[in-house]
């Protein structure tokens, strides 16, 4: 190996070290990024979609940056689902590793508590 190739190499490295990490780069998810999940969740167990959130948002775990870029391609059509901007904040949230994890807990947090409502309510 000669010393030409020595950047290329430390360059794969650093690349692959980077594809494969487990922790991203960004930290904590801020209070507005949990507070735009939360709403979210709200929305999904509200229309009885929680476990079928959460299967898909499990499988789907390993390509969580593709799917928050074809998010950005799909942008145009849910316009008119999100307000200016949290639409964009979702993809961003979505792109981290510990976005997707949030979001899980959020609506299964949220189901939970749909969950014990409805037990108090039955109850007479």
């Amino acid at each position: 190996m000669s010393k030409s190739d020595s950047p290329r190499l430390r360059k794969l490295l650093d690349g692959a070290r980077h594809a494969f990490s487990m922790q991203g780069p960004h930290g904590p998810l801020a209070d507005s990024d949990r507070e735009l999940l939360g709403r979210l969740a709200k929305f999904v167990v509200r229309r009885r979609l929680a476990s079928a959130a959460i299967l898909l948002l499990e499988s789907l775990r390993p390509l969580n940056y593709v799917g928050s870029q074809a998010m950005l391609f799909l942008r145009p059509f849910a316009a008119t689902l999100f307000r200016e901007g949290e639409y964009e904040q979702l993809a961003a949230i979505l792109e981290r590793r510990e976005g997707l994890l949030a979001l899980i807990e959020a609506i299964e947090a949220m189901q939970a508590a749909a969950d014990s409502q409805a037990g108090k309510e039955a109850k007479p």
